[in-house]
């Protein structure tokens, strides 16, 4: 059943520059969004085509990763499971864009949440829906990983933040949107970097 939903929802996957051209549409035709999204994600829409776009421009992969992903020999493809208003994926996406850009191996696909229901009910099962969540297959749509929703270092500081104040309140979202603007990914690059290692480990060691 898993393997036919994931080969089912490869051709559903659009590509990172068919999602860019969905933000600005949805960013530009307010009327065109849907019944289910409010003005909170109409805004938050508009400020994550924003986020992409500066870290479009700013983003580098630095070199010695990049070597990392070029050396996967098996074609994967990466599913990131997203909506537009999620904040998270803003400074996910271009992130794996740019890795995908790196790697011939590596066949980037997004996939909208609320039109995936099954892919979403298999993968995203914490009971809070979070995303955006990686999903890492083979050619075959066997599942090798998975990643998400957030790079581990900002996992760590928001289960820091809520250990110590109970809650995540608007000062801890502010203060975690300035480190995710000065950090421009490193985090989440180093998590895919491990990631990606780990599975070349193995590979060596079956060869």
């Amino acid at each position: 059943m898993t393997n036919e939903l994931i080969k089912g929802s490869i051709a559903k996957g659009i590509s990172y520059t068919a999602y860019v051209e969905l933000m600005n549409r949805l960013v530009a035709e307010e009327n065109t969004t849907g019944a289910e999204q409010t003005q909170q994600r109409i805004d938050f829409t508009k400020l994550n085509a924003s986020r992409m776009r500066r870290l479009d421009k700013t983003l580098v992969i630095p070199e010695q990763s990049k070597q990392v992903f070029r050396d996967m020999k098996e074609k994967q493809i990466w599913f990131i499971l997203i909506e537009s208003w999620c904040a998270d994926g803003a400074q996910t996406i271009p992130v794996l864009n740019k890795i995908a850009e790196a790697s011939p191996a590596i066949d980037l696909k997004i996939l909208l949440r609320d039109d995936n229901p099954e892919f979403m009910d298999l993968f995203l099962t914490n009971g809070t829906r979070s995303i955006p969540k990686l999903v890492i297959v083979d050619n075959n749509g066997n599942v090798l990983n998975t990643w998400g929703p957030r790079s581990q270092v900002a996992t760590n500081m928001v289960l820091a933040y809520k250990k110590e104040n109970g809650k995540i309140d608007d000062t801890f979202k502010k203060s975690l949107q300035v480190w995710y603007n000065k950090n421009k990914g490193e985090a989440i690059i180093n998590d895919l970097v491990n990631i990606v290692e780990d599975s070349l480990t193995l590979e060596k060691d079956f060869d």
